[in-house]
């Protein structure tokens, strides 16, 4: 069935409940217990709970489900003391297990695990355990705190509950490649099932920052580098999260990548630009989605770090969008300012500075970590109306989420829903959506199951690799395995390849030195960078392995002014040793047997030296290890080449041999990325490019499966192979997917949310970057991608016919709509997606030379032809003008219809007068 998926095409409202009222930010009474209200409250709300008191009710009035929610609110609020409102502020990682841990006051809520159950999960025994768990935890705070306050259990989610026993589907990029809004609601309902069963009533996800530099590590956790793709999305996932009574909370606000596609680097942009590139998605995760809650993000906005943003959390969020829900703060962000961006002296000031710019919610990662917020608020540095106000949104939450009245949940309802026969087959038919065929000379693809023999290659074949922020699945079905239960396990043949990350040398164990009866060396740390003078800590390190990227060494010395020094002896093992080293910062050297080994004593860059050495096995030489930083950022590691791994080569021979026994050789290649794990190289890691050349030297047709979040780079060996496939992290039903479009049970139709680019030096390359002054090229390289934004291949064919656009001219407030005829010419099934550009041809600022207002996936069987149409309306057309204002300018509008950002089929004009 066909849909269309534009701005406005549906809208989810969220549970049925209690009314949202506008949030009370009048001053409360004092923190004493028991404060009558003030004067300057709303005399409705004074008088609705001055006659539920006034009743004799023995229930306190905020725990009465009649009343309105602004009443109850402000009724609690009454009854608060200084610590209890602060608690509703502070969220952490944590349960009830460390006694000495006090929660009597209450808490804003808990991220809540549950023991492992094994290396193979049960999902039933887990989701079980894992609600039964929650339920006593919320069972304490409701029974056993003054006020009963329930918690609001949180996890991530951003592919599926992060927790065991959930369904692991795709990760968000790939999902984002299904151009398919209706499923991405479908999957956003099964987690969100599963979230729920559980008692998790708030979900950090889904990630909608707009990737706009494929270096970044976080790639894989969003929908792209769109605004309207990821829009689109946001509202699909966010909209199926807040109908299920689960707060949705869009992250990072704002922009969370910076120059060189860096993880939280600090970004100044436009406001132009924030409005009309990095804004879209959460305006629409608010607008259409009804998102509740707000993540904030790690970096700077402007000079102003984003946790503290008066512009961001007041102006935009509040003022200008209107937005009612609580705002919380990436995990130990409120501080950041105070160890990242230097601009507060202390924590009090950071989290004074937040909240008083609208920040509500403080994130930290432990229970010992409040003390420095908490002296925020108990120093007066945050006006009690602001307190009040930042608590009542936390409050409303908690009511509208109905856990005063209903705070636990059935364990045997958890385990029905999680994991279910149903959310596994969506798992898969959701991995067979994502999929995106790159490549296919000679229709190679799909494989005939007829094949005699079949060659799979590649560490991912077999490990079945999830991707970040994913809970470990009760099974997840590897590719190898996929392709062994489609053909049969007697026809094929595996190989494990080069891997991803071979070892070249490792950390060298504390198991290997010692410090006369102590394991471990002998570390002196000074308070200046010429290991001058006493050293001011002295301790035994087990070993060197150290990275000060935040902090000192040791308390009393400067993170950017120490040296350290290390002594003792090192032990051979079994195998000898052939090399030792340092890998980190200059400045260091090494002694080995008192004898200068490395000498690297200057500040230059980042490096590792190994030294060779001959340690016979069993054999204990004396070792001297001095290292000096001045500026801080610190890494410094001792290594050496014990157990260094040089087995590639003899694996990639296997490989090289299987293939030329097999008719067709799969090789599934990965690469290396995830949260703070940036990539400078977007080829593909370790020595899997040698592997896929040698293999393909063997004349056996040779397919590439790649898996990963983000763009690779693929010159040095695309040419030589017959087909790629784009399988991202498939998730765990994403080995059965792969070989259902492996061997042509599905057909591929995945289309890139991203741009690939040819070599890193192009980037950053989005398709809808505003118009050159010059020209695009570079002199030894086109500026042109290797696949651009929108590509993807299909086992079939389309034809594009009857441009309509209708009405033609509109005036700025009016709507037209564009329609095409979409026919398939191919002899099998397939899905195309449409795709819907546009560009102002004259405006009085920049515009991107194009845009995408609109996209439709489409199911034809052969010879069948579809209309498929789109509504432009001025949320489709309007600019940011000179004046900041969004405004729809008469002029006239390209429109272009096609099979990706590069393929365009067809074209017209609408003009607006």
């Amino acid at each position: 069935m066909s849909f269309r998926a534009k701005r406005g095409i549906w809208c989810v409202g969220r549970e049925a409940g209690p009314s949202t009222g506008t949030v009370d930010s009048s001053p409360a009474a004092r923190n004493d217990r028991g404060a009558a209200a003030r004067n300057d409250r709303p005399l409705a709300i004074v008088l609705l709970v001055a006659a539920a008191l006034g009743a004799g009710a023995q229930t306190p009035a905020y725990k009465n489900p009649a009343l309105p929610t602004d009443a109850r609110v402000h009724d609690l609020l009454g009854r608060m003391t200084l610590e209890e409102k602060f608690w509703q502020l502070f969220m952490i990682p944590g349960s009830l297990d460390d006694s000495s841990y006090d929660y009597s006051h209450g808490v804003f809520g808990l991220q809540i695990s549950v023991a492992p159950q094994g290396k193979r999960v049960d999902a039933n025994a887990a989701a079980r355990a894992h609600a039964e768990r929650i339920n006593a935890i919320q069972r304490y705070f409701v029974e056993r705190t003054r006020l009963g306050i329930p918690i609001i259990p949180f996890e991530e989610a951003v592919r599926g509950l992060g927790r065991e026993g959930s369904t692991m589907f795709p990760a968000a990029i790939g999902l984002a490649a299904t151009w398919d809004t209706t499923l991405m609601h479908r999957v956003a309902l099964a987690i969100a099932g599963e979230t729920r069963s559980r008692g998790i009533r708030q979900v950090l996800s889904p990630v909608v920052n707009i990737a706009n530099d494929v270096r970044w590590g976080r790639v894989e956790e969003t929908y792209g580098e769109d605004p309207y793709l990821s829009s689109r999305m946001a509202v699909a996932f966010v909209g199926a999260m807040e109908s299920t009574g689960v707060i949705a909370t869009p992250k990072h606000f704002v922009a969370n990548i910076g120059e060189g596609g860096r993880d939280s680097y600090p970004v100044d942009f436009s406001q132009r630009m924030l409005e009309e590139e990095f804004f879209p998605p959460f305006r629409a995760a608010i607008d259409e989605g009804h998102a509740r809650s707000i993540m904030t993000a790690y970096n700077s906005v402007n000079g102003i770090p984003a946790t503290q943003n008066r512009a961001l959390l007041t102006g935009t969020l509040r003022d200008e969008w209107k937005f009612k829900g609580f705002v919380i703060s990436d995990q130990a962000a409120t501080g950041g300012p105070t160890v990242l961006q230097f601009t507060e002296p202390n924590t009090a000031a950071a989290t004074a500075d937040a909240v008083n710019a609208g920040l509500d919610v403080i994130f930290q990662s432990a229970y010992p970590q409040y003390r420095g917020y908490l002296d925020a608020f108990r120093h007066g540095l945050i006006a009690p109306a602001v307190i009040d106000t930042a608590v009542a949104r936390v409050l409303r939450a908690k009511f509208e989420l109905g856990l005063f009245e209903h705070p636990y949940v059935d364990p045997d309802s958890a385990a029905t829903v999680n994991h279910s026969v149903y959310h596994s087959s969506l798992a898969r038919d959701a991995a067979r959506e994502a999929i995106v065929l790159l490549r296919n000379e000679g229709h190679t693809l799909p494989l005939a199951k007829s094949l005699a023999s079949v060659a799979v290659i590649g560490e991912d074949a077999a490990d079945a690799r999830l991707g970040g922020y994913s809970g470990p699945p009760r099974a997840a079905v590897s590719i190898l395995d996929g392709i062994r239960e489609t053909i049969g396990a007697a026809k094929v043949r595996y190989a494990r390849g080069a891997e991803r990350m071979p070892r070249e040398y490792a950390i060298v164990p504390a198991d290997f030195l010692s410090n006369g009866a102590e394991r471990g060396l002998h570390g002196e740390y000074f308070d200046n960078n010429a290991l001058a003078g006493t050293p001011r800590v002295v301790r035994t390190d087990p070993r060197v392995d150290f990275g000060w990227t935040l902090s000192s060494p040791a308390r009393g010395i400067p993170f950017d002014w120490y040296s350290v020094r290390w002594t003792g002896t090192i032990t051979a093992p079994a195998n000898g040793v052939h090399s030792v080293g340092v890998e980190g910062n200059d400045g260091y050297r090494l002694y080995v047997d008192d004898r200068l080994a490395i000498d690297d004593w200057r500040k230059q860059s980042y490096s590792h030296h190994l030294a060779p050495v001959d340690f016979a096995p069993g054999t204990r030489h004396s070792i001297r290890l001095e290292y000096f930083e001045s500026t801080g950022n610190a890494r410094v590691k001792l290594i050496w080449d014990a157990g260094h791994d040089e087995t590639w080569r003899t694996q990639i021979d296997s490989a090289v041999a299987i293939a030329r026994q097999s008719r067709v050789a799969v090789i599934v290649a990965g690469i290396e990325e995830g949260e703070f794990r940036d990539r400078a190289l977007l080829g593909l890691p370790g020595h899997q490019e040698e592997l896929i050349q040698r293999v393909a030297a063997t004349g056996t047709p040779v397919v590439v499966a790649l898996v990963g979040g983000s763009a690779i780079t693929m010159s040095h060996w695309l040419e030589n192979v017959a087909a790629v496939i784009d399988v991202w992290y498939p998730g765990e039903e994403g080995g059965r997917a792969v070989a259902d479009v492996l061997f042509g049970d599905a057909d591929p139709a995945g289309r890139l949310p991203i741009t690939f680019p040819i070599a890193e030096g192009q980037l950053p390359l989005v398709y809808n970057h505003q118009p050159t002054g010059r020209g695009d090229d570079y002199v030894d390289l086109t500026g042109q991608p290797l696949f651009p934004f929108g590509f993807g291949l299909s086992y079939s064919s389309f034809e594009y016919s009857n441009l309509s656009i209708e009405p033609a001219t509109i005036d700025p407030s009016g709507t037209a709509t564009v329609s095409c005829r979409v026919k398939n010419t191919g002899a099998r099934d397939g899905d195309e997606v449409v795709q819907l550009y546009l560009r102002d041809l004259l405006a009085t600022t920049g515009r991107p030379v194009m845009q995408l207002e609109g996209f439709a996936r489409v199911h034809l069987a052969p010879g069948e032809s579809r209309d498929v149409s789109f509504r432009l309306s001025p949320a489709e057309l309007h600019m940011v003008d000179a004046r900041g204002q969004w405004v729809v300018e008469p002029g006239t509008f390209r429109l272009m219809i096609g099979a990706s950002s590069r393929d365009i089929r067809l074209r017209g004009e609408l003009v607006v007068r």
